[in-house]
């Protein structure tokens, strides 16, 4: 029996537009806070050892400084750990596990899968890797590697990969795509008894053994991933194969598809859903804005957002079938005269016109609004 903790796709790093400077650092510090609590998690399930499935770093371009920082977290796991270089860190000339700075600060107990060859972990266990050479193989890689293996009845054999399983991938014409039913005939023929896989950021088993898994990855990373956030404890033992998804993650990606909004209730209740989320600061949200405002009430929503932006890990927001209509009730009572007035007028005009000018005229606009209805 032999008890791993497989994980993978931690992408350090990984960097996004949306992020203002002192929030991409809170996202990238989780990213190495997840490596020492799967430190944590594989002792506390006795786990002999643990394999990341790819894709350990963002890029082969990565800074010194997140190598080095990976490499303190990872001095804090207690197990043995197999890293897998992948499609974001493909194994070339170029490879971020080839630079000065990893080389000589990798811990001891850290190894790279750099080749096929099957290496021996633990009494009557081993791992056979397939490492990424570059960022697009033109064959199925586990398919070429596992028919080259022979069965094995003595030992309990790990295959550590990661790319895409044929029947998960929206394009069947790429070669590299990985035949599940390859897979699951290696594994019926004993040559291989667990196929972890990276590559894909949620927490998926695949096919019908139960051997054959992606653990995702342990922090979220965009919003359409299904399961992310999670690792997993696998057992294997003669009977067959157990696991157990542990969650890891903290950060969340929320998105809203369809956010009406027409009148002051509807900005109320976004406001609601807002102030109730969980865990603000690591919480990324995406809303798409749809329906009609006065300048009035769309002035608020501005503030909503503004405030909430402060709080927020990020928000962003899609406005393309939000509509902006200056009421009357908008330029009441805002004690307008002159200069000041005329403006107005013109701005209304503009807006009203639907030219190319109408959308600076209506954001002036309702900033106009915005700052008489604090002034009053």
């Amino acid at each position: 029996m032999t008890r791993f903790l497989h994980t993978g796709d931690w992408q350090l790093g990984m960097t996004r537009h949306f992020f203002s400077e002192g929030v991409q650092e809170r996202f990238a510090q989780s990213r190495f806070d997840a490596i020492r609590e799967l430190g944590r998690i594989a002792k506390e399930e006795d786990c002999r050892f643990m394999v990341v499935c790819g894709d350990v770093f963002e890029s082969n371009l990565v800074d010194r400084k997140t190598v080095s920082r990976a490499l303190e977290a990872l001095k804090d796991v207690p197990v043995p750990v197999y890293l897998l270089p992948g499609n974001h860190d493909p194994l070339n000339a170029a490879s971020v596990y080839r630079s000065t700075t990893f080389l000589e600060r990798k811990p001891a107990h850290v190894h790279v899968i750099e080749d096929t060859t099957p290496i021996r972990v633990d009494e009557g266990v081993e791992i056979v890797g397939i490492p990424w050479t570059s960022k697009r193989p033109l064959q199925d890689l586990v398919a070429l590697t596992t028919g080259k293996l022979e069965p094995i009845v003595d030992t309990l054999r790990v295959c550590v990969a990661h790319g895409m399983v044929d029947n998960l991938s929206p394009n069947p014409d790429d070669p590299a795509l990985i035949s599940l039913h390859a897979a699951e005939n290696a594994i019926s023929q004993n040559k291989i008894h667990y196929l972890a896989l990276g590559d894909r950021h949620s927490l998926t088993g695949v096919g019908d053994s139960g051997r054959i898994w992606y653990a995702g990855t342990p922090e979220p990373t965009d919003y359409n991933e299904v399961k992310p956030g999670f690792a997993l404890v696998a057992t294997i033992n003669e009977e067959g194969v157990t696991t157990k998804e542990v969650n890891v993650g903290r950060w969340k990606f929320i998105e809203r598809e369809q956010v009406d909004l027409n009148t002051k209730e509807d900005i109320e209740a976004l406001r609601g859903w807002l102030e109730n989320l969980e865990d603000k600061e690591r919480t990324v949200v995406k809303l798409r804005l749809v329906g009609s405002l006065s300048l009035s009430f769309h002035g608020e929503l501005e503030e909503l957002l503004s405030h909430v932006q402060e709080i927020l890990g990020a928000v962003e927001t899609r406005r393309d079938n939000l509509v902006v209509i200056p009421e009357d009730a908008d330029f009441m009572d805002l004690g307008f005269s002159g200069f000041a007035s005329c403006t107005v007028e013109r701005l209304r005009s503009n807006v009203e016109e639907s030219g190319p000018d109408s959308i600076t005229s209506r954001d002036a606009l309702a900033l106009l609004v915005r700052l008489a209805g604090k002034e009053r």
